[in-house]
């Protein structure tokens, strides 16, 4: 037992009054290098685990009890493995170390629920470390800077943070639950000295919710970020060499110590005092953290995946059992994780007809792991010919390889039996394929990828050729696949109805077209008629529908993987629109076709190309079913005037017309436009009309009528104003990405209510205005109005 027994107080939390528990006298003491050494030995001396010296080392920095972890690893006659804790997964078995963990010795890792988001900062690439062709329970990070590391555990930290936060309950009771952990080993691009570390895969929100405390009760989300980044890293961001010529990592973990050193120095003096005090709870329940840190992985005999893709097969079967089977992550999340591990299982078994190096090929192009850019050099037609490295490119192979029938059936019952399903159709497959499709332009393209998921969930472009047999057609010009198409090439159709139909999908000019859309405008996303997405891409890419071919092959040309078309955003978007500095060539539209012209592009009567939409494409599917869906309507002739209409007629009707127009026109105009200003200067001119009496001001000799007009129209403008605020942090949104609001919640709630009581006030205003506006001739006016 301790010396002295864990204390109970009470603190000040924000509004709130905590009750802190179990507040142990001490911090953990830092651990020398006897202890490191012990920990070391005994790691390496396990025959099941596997792991770089460095990576022992990081795992004995971070632990409190060093001594406890060499127990556990320390073989004995009766359990050669050792005390650790064991876990079978699909394909393999963990050896972990239960285990304290220093708060400042732990940095969040990435899971499919943060990499499914929309980042402002990209993921570092996830490679997996062997040893003699054994799996080690560590992967590699790749970060491309130091300054990239930074701004990404700060991101992560910010963006858990603004979702969710435990921290009152953690200042109560601490974390209770473990953290799942494992070393990595942190490189950079730019050529950055390397070093070892843990990162916590599950259990980032109390990993997050712990800075919180740390920070405070008056700390934002922003804030607690920050400190977790400075004490992690030091505050200086840039990395100088070490005096002595220490490694990288070795400086970084001297930062650390000296930041929990001032820590226990601190906590020391809070805890000297009569009554504890707030921070004194903070540094008390948040220093250290209960951990699993997976030191080992073994993969079953038989059937293996590759050996670098063992344990992180493993730890992601582990997080999985508890995100999809209980505290779920969102549908696209989930999608992801059950379609890379189902494609898994089936490198597993061996029973695919693929040979498990090209499927090894599809997995790194699924996860990222392949890059775009490496495309020619990874797939290659029987001719040789290599497919463009673009990203577009990347959607056609991996949709052909992911659905080739002898791939297709077996990923379906693999992901049938993680679902826990009993049935998939090929909609159910094409919704699994959505968040992978769209990975290299998910942040561009951020505004619609709802709408471009939701016609993957409607079948994407799995037609009834893509699932058969097919090989796809490299080509720089997408167009020269039409001819040979038209001749019946089913490569060509396909190619082109994979491409086109996936350009057409993620630039929303092709969505899962709902009951509402046969009654909207074509400018809005209107259609002539209901159709399933893949049922429209089959019928464009039919061999006698030239018209539905080209339209895929320009779609196909003129996709660009880092922007989004024009075709794709509203009018108000257009409007408020800030061009990119420094965006050079035209702007990025897609164009309506047209088998007249030479360059099958459509123009109107002054020549200018004509804008593609929804409505053209479906349209183009099947002609035949559009015009009997919207036959064309007979000309309206007007009737010609007769002997007795003489010239009273045209300037009553234009008199009547007159003033309605202008209204119109003005109700349209834009903020700041002429008629704004023309109504101000009239404001003015007859104001100067009435000259103030001597002594008196101006405001006051001034009739209240035209005063009124000067305050609508600083009412207007002011409204005005707020909509051009929030169409710009609408710009915003797409830099700042998916894992934080860009306006917080509190701020928005605050917002909300002073536009509700603005709005209030202009509905009062309204119904005082309408009686005079609606008043017929056998209605008695009110009173007040003077009638």
């Amino acid at each position: 037992m301790p010396v002295h027994a864990p204390r109970s107080f009470t603190v000040q939390w924000g509004s709130e009054s905590v009750l802190v528990s179990n507040v142990e006298p001490d911090l953990p003491v830092a651990t020398g290098d006897a202890e490191l050494a012990k920990v070391v030995a005994a790691g390496r001396a396990n025959p099941v685990t596997l792991l770089p010296e460095a990576a022992w080392r990081a795992v004995a920095r971070a632990t409190t009890g060093p001594d406890g972890v060499a127990v556990q690893l320390r073989p004995t006659p009766e359990e050669p493995a050792g005390l650790l804790m064991v876990e079978n997964v699909d394909g393999a078995t963990l050896h972990s170390v239960v285990t304290r963990v220093h708060l400042s010795e732990v940095l969040p890792g990435i899971q499919p629920r943060t990499g499914m988001e929309v980042m402002e900062i990209p993921d570092p690439q996830v490679q997996g470390i062997t040893d003699a062709d054994r799996p080690c329970a560590i992967v590699r990070y790749r970060y491309q800077d130091p300054a990239h590391l930074r701004n990404h555990v700060w991101q992560t930290i910010h963006g858990t943070l603004s979702l969710n936060s435990y921290a009152p309950s953690i200042l109560a009771r601490k974390v209770t639950r473990n953290l799942i952990t494992h070393p990595v080993e942190i490189t950079f691009e730019d050529g950055t000295e390397s070093f070892h570390a843990l990162v916590v895969r599950d259990g980032i929100t109390r990993l997050a919710s712990a800075w919180a405390v740390q920070a405070g009760p008056d700390a934002d989300a922003a804030e607690a970020a920050g400190l977790a980044v400075d004490s992690l890293f030091g505050k200086n961001p840039t990395v100088s060499p070490g005096t002595g010529g220490d490694p990288l990592g070795q400086r970084l973990a001297t930062g650390r110590e000296r930041w929990r050193r001032a820590l226990r120095d601190e906590f020391a003096q809070a805890m000297a005092t009569e009554e504890p005090g707030t921070r004194a709870a903070q540094i008390a329940q948040t220093s250290v953290l209960p951990a699993q840190i997976a030191v080992g992985a073994e993969g079953h005999p038989g059937h293996l995946l590759a050996a670098e893709d063992i344990f992180d097969d493993a730890i992601r079967s582990v997080l999985a059992s508890v995100h999809v089977e209980f505290k779920q992550w969102d549908t696209a999340a989930q999608n992801v994780e059950v379609a890379t591990r189902a494609l898994k299982r089936v490198i597993q078994l061996g029973d695919s007809l693929v040979p498990k190096d090209d499927l090894q090929v599809v997995y790194g192009l699924a996860v990222g792991r392949i890059p775009v850019e490496e495309l020619p050099s990874v797939f290659t037609t029987g001719g040789g010919t290599a497919p463009p490295g673009t990203a577009l490119w990347r959607s056609v192979y991996l949709v052909h390889a992911l659905t080739r029938p002898e791939l297709l059936e077996p990923l379906k019952d693999q992901a049938k039996a993680i679902k826990g399903g009993k049935r998939m159709g090929l909609k159910g497959f094409a919704e699994l394929l959505g968040p992978l499709i769209d990975l290299p332009w998910r942040s561009y393209k951020k505004h619609v990828t709802t709408q471009a998921r939701n016609a993957w969930n409607n079948g994407g472009v799995l037609t009834s050729d893509v699932i058969q047999e097919w090989e796809p057609l490299p080509t720089d010009d997408f167009t020269s696949l039409v001819k040979p198409a038209l001749l019946g090439d089913r490569d060509a159709r396909c190619t082109l109805a994979v491409a086109g139909g996936v350009a057409l999908i993620a630039d929303k000019l092709l969505t899962r077209n709902v009951g509402s859309a046969l009654n909207a405008a074509k400018e809005k996303g209107g259609v002539p008629f209901r159709a399933d997405v893949n049922q429209v891409v089959e019928d464009l890419s039919q061999q006698h529908n030239e018209l539905g071919l080209w339209t895929l092959a320009l779609a196909a040309n003129r996709f660009r993987s880092d922007a989004l078309p024009e075709n794709a955003v509203t009018m108000r978007q257009l409007i408020h629109k800030q061009k990119t500095e420094g965006e050079a060539g035209t702007p990025y539209v897609h164009f309506k076709t047209d088998l007249g012209e030479p360059d099958r592009i459509e123009r109107d009567a002054d020549g200018v190309p004509v804008m593609l939409h929804q409505w053209d494409v479906v349209w183009a599917s099947n002609p035949d079913r559009a015009l009997k869906a919207h036959p064309p309507k007979a000309l309206f002739v007007p009737p010609q005037p007769g002997p007795g209409a003489g010239p009273t007629a045209g300037p009553a009707a234009g008199s009547a017309a007159g003033p309605a127009a202008g209204s119109a026109e003005a109700d349209e105009g834009v903020p700041g436009d002429g008629g704004e200003e023309t109504g101000k200067g009239g404001s003015g001119e007859a104001g100067s009309s009435t000259d103030p009496a001597p002594g008196r001001p101006q405001e006051v000799s001034r009739p209240a009528s035209q005063r009124a007009a000067e305050h609508r129209y600083v009412l207007r403008q002011s409204v005005a104003g707020a909509r051009d605020a929030l169409d710009r942090l609408l710009l915003l949104e797409p830099e700042v990405g998916g894992h934080t609001p860009i306006v917080p919640v509190a701020v928005l709630d605050e917002l909300h209510k002073l536009l509700i009581g603005l709005q209030t006030d202009v509905e009062n205003l309204r119904r005082k205005a309408a009686p005079e506006e609606t008043v017929t001739d056998d209605e008695e006016a009110p009173e007040e109005l003077g009638v």
